[in-house]
C-alpha cells in the first residue's frame, strides 16, 4: 500500500456479527471474476457439510480492475459468513498479510481462488492446528501418495525450486508453493512482522522462518489439479523468487534476523537430538565441506609448488583453505550464524590448523628423506592421504570450538 493508505474492510452487518470462528479462509483474487463466485458458493457448500468448525470466508481484493470486487461484496451481503478486504495494490502476500494480520479467528487458511487443491485435505490441514499439535500446514503436492495432474514444464520448475531451498536454505518441508496452506494465529502475529515479500514469495519466506524458529509444520498429502487458464508469469516469478531466496539466505547468514529471541519467546527452543544422530549429520556436513576444501587445496598446492616449493606451497596452500573451511563449518556443519565470536573461531581453527599442518609437513618430510626426488603428484597423493589422516583430529578439534554452537545452533 501507498503511505497513508489503508485497505478497506465490508463489516459484516450488526445482526451478523457473531463470536469469533476457528477458521478465516482467506482467498485472495486479482482479476478473478469468471471464478470468485463459484470458488465461494463451493467452498461455502463443503464447510457446512463437512467441517465441524465454525469458519470465515475472506475474500482478499487486491487491486482488481474488473467486477472482481463488486461480486464479493454481493456475496457478502447475501452471506453472513463472508466478507471482503480490498487493498489497493498488488500482490498475493500483500493480501494475506493484511487479511491475516486483521483476523480474530484461531486458525488462518489460505487457499487459491481456483480450489486446484480438493477439499478434502481441509480438515487435516487445520485439525493438529486447531488441536495445538503443530503450528503451520501446508499442502504438499510432492508426497508420495498425493496426486497431482499437471503439465511436465510446471512439475519440472517446482520440483526445482523446492530442491534450491533445500539446498540454498536448508529447508525440509517438501511444496513450498502449493496455494493450500494455514498457520495457527498466534504463530501468524510472531511470524509476520519478519516476513518482507508481499508477492509470490511471501509463502515460502513464511514457512523458511517458521522452520528456522522451531516451529512444527504438518504435511498433508493433496489431491491437485493444474488450472489452465493461470495468469502467473512463470519467469517473472521464477526470478522474484530466487531473488527473495538469496535475501532470506543472506538474513540467516549473517544473523540479521531474532530467531532465537522469536523461539525463546514462543517456546520452541530445538529438540535436543541424540548425540549419536547429531554427531552422525555434523559428520555429514563435515564431509561435504571436506571434499570442496581437499579439492580446493589440491588446485592452490599443484599451482604455488613450482614457484615456491613443496613445503611453502603446502603451507599457504593449506593455510587459505584452513581460513575458508572453518568459515564453512562454523556455518554449515555446527550452524553458527552471524558475526559474534567469528575471530575467536578463526583463531582457534587456526590452532587445529597447525595439528593438520603438522601432520602433512611430517608426512612430507618423511616422504622427502626416504624417496628423494619423488614426483609432484606423488608429494600431492602422500598429502591427501595425510590430510585424511588428520580429518578425524580436525573434526573433534572443530567440534571443540563450535561446541556452543552444536548445542545453541539454528533449528534444521
Amino acid at each position: 500500500m501507498t503511505t497513508g493508505q489503508q485497505p478497506s474492510v465490508d463489516v459484516p452487518r450488526p445482526e451478523a456479527v457473531t463470536a469469533a470462528p476457528a477458521l478465516d479462509i482467506v482467498v485472495p483474487v486479482y482479476n478473478e471474476q469468471a471464478a470468485l463466485e463459484g470458488c465461494v458458493r463451493r467452498l461455502r457448500t463443503y464447510l457446512s457439510a463437512e467441517v465441524p468448525y465454525t469458519a470465515r470466508i475472506t475474500i482478499a481484493d487486491n487491486a482488481s480492475t474488473d467486477r472482481t470486487l463488486d461480486i464479493a461484496r454481493a456475496l457478502a451481503d447475501e452471506f453472513d459468513d463472508v466478507r471482503v478486504l480490498h487493498l489497493d495494490q498488488k500482490g498475493r502476500g500483500r493480501a494475506l498479510r493484511t487479511a491475516w494480520s486483521r483476523s480474530d479467528a484461531r486458525v488462518l487458511v489460505y487457499m487459491d481462488v481456483d480450489l486446484s487443491t480438493g477439499l478434502e485435505a481441509l480438515m487435516p490441514l487445520v485439525a493438529p492446528l486447531l488441536s495445538g499439535h503443530s503450528d503451520v500446514a501446508i499442502g504438499s503436492r510432492l508426497a508420495r501418495s498425493s496426486r497431482v495432474v499437471r503439465g511436465p514444464k510446471r512439475e519440472f520448475i517446482s520440483r526445482s525450486y523446492n530442491l534450491i531451498l533445500r539446498g540454498a536454505l536448508h529447508a525440509h518441508f517438501s511444496d513450498a508453493q502449493c496455494g493450500f496452506k494455514a498457520v495457527r494465529a498466534d504463530v501468524a502475529r510472531a511470524l509476520l512482522p519478519l516476513v518482507e515479500d508481499g508477492g509470490w514469495f511471501f509463502d515460502t519466506e513464511l514457512l523458511v522462518l517458521a522452520e528456522r524458529a522451531g516451529m512444527r509444520i504438518h504435511e498433508v498429502p493433496v489431491d491437485w489439479v493444474d488450472d489452465p487458464d493461470s495468469r502467473v508469469d512463470i519467469v517473472a516469478t521464477a526470478v522474484a523468487d530466487l531473488q527473495g531466496v538469496a535475501r532470506v539466505g543472506r538474513a540467516l547468514a549473517t544473523g540479521a534476523l531474532p530467531l532465537a529471541a522469536l523461539r525463546e519467546s514462543l517456546g520452541r527452543g530445538a529438540l535436543a537430538p541424540g548425540a549419536a544422530s547429531a554427531m552422525l549429520g555434523q559428520l555429514v556436513r563435515f564431509a561435504v565441506v571436506g571434499v570442496a576444501s581437499t579439492v580446493a587445496y589440491a588446485l592452490l598446492y599443484l599451482a604455488l609448488q613450482g614457484t615456491l616449493g613443496a613445503q611453502w606451497a603446502n603451507a599457504v596452500a593449506l593455510l587459505i583453505t584452513a581460513v575458508a573451511n572453518t568459515a564453512a563449518n562454523r556455518a554449515f556443519t555446527f550452524g553458527v550464524r552471524g558475526r559474534r565470536d567469528a575471530a575467536r573461531h578463526q583463531l582457534q581453527g587456526l590452532l587445529v590448523f597447525g595439528v593438520g599442518l603438522a601432520l602433512t609437513s611430517g608426512s612430507l618430510a618423511a616422504l622427502h628423506r626416504f624417496a628423494p626426488g619423488v614426483s609432484p603428484h606423488l608429494e600431492l597423493a602422500v598429502l591427501v592421504l595425510a590430510n585424511l589422516v588428520a580429518t578425524l583430529t580436525r573434526f573433534i578439534g572443530l567440534r571443540w570450538v563450535f561446541r556452543r554452537g552444536a548445542t545453541e545452533g539454528v533449528a534444521r
